[in-house]
């Protein structure tokens, strides 16, 4: 397959790319800063710079869309709540429209999204089903959400990636807190009752290949069946 791939340098893409070589499909990642990515990434893969001088997917298979702000490295001031939406909600609507200006459009499209979309519902367990939580997380995965499934049609299928914390040996909340636990710094965080939905990357990346190969589409809960506290 020909993949487009945004997000490209982030924990979950710098840990696809490599699969999706070893499988034999062709990648490509739409990115702002190609040369910091080239630095980063497989000589294999063929960068755009943020969807310039393309008006069309004709030529791709499928579409992965992991691009936004990270969710975690700053304080959630108003401003910073403004750039995780837009860093989302914009760059999907400009998929979506690549998608709609195709004569021979994606086979599907697999976009991000996040466990926030049920809001912080402690010990309930809740499936896709679950209906909206009126909080800010919501509000950005629903709305990011209903961007791409602007895609869907007999043509293209799109997949949800209600994703969880992500876990890596290097990068994301692991690589945050490991330094201050091999210090002896480390310790409880909470009362117990702070549950953390989980997905380690290895997971992570074969749901994603998973739902590529699969007739699926919908949103799914990226998550380990046994969320820690």
């Amino acid at each position: 397959m020909k993949i487009l791939l945004t997000g490209g340098t982030g924990l979950i893409g710098r840990h696809l790319i490599p699969r999706l070589l070893e499988l034999g499909h062709s990648v490509t990642v739409s990115t702002r800063h190609p040369d910091t990515a080239r630095a980063r990434l497989d000589p294999r893969v063929t960068l755009w710079r943020d969807f310039e001088g393309h008006h069309h997917l004709n030529d791709i298979d499928a579409v992965i869309n992991l691009a936004g702000e990270p969710i975690a490295d700053k304080r959630w001031t108003a401003e910073q709540k403004q750039r995780l939406c837009h860093s989302r909600w914009d760059l999907t609507q400009r998929l979506v429209g690549l998608i709609h200006a195709s004569d021979t459009p994606p086979s599907v499209l697999i976009s991000g999204s996040a466990i926030g979309y049920y809001g912080d519902l402690g010990e309930v367990v809740v499936t896709e089903e679950e209906p909206p939580h009126n909080e800010f997380t919501h509000k950005l995965c629903a709305r990011w959400e209903q961007i791409a499934c602007e895609a869907q049609s007999e043509r293209t299928r799109v997949c949800l990636l209600r994703t969880g914390v992500v876990l890596a040996p290097r990068g994301g909340i692991l690589g945050k807190m490991t330094p201050a636990f091999k210090l002896g710094l480390g310790g409880p965080i909470g009362n117990g009752r702070q549950y953390l939905a989980w997905i380690h990357i290895d997971d992570m990346v074969n749901g994603i290949l998973w739902l590529l190969d699969n007739d699926l589409r919908g949103p799914f809960n990226m998550v380990s069946p046994y969320p820690g506290a």
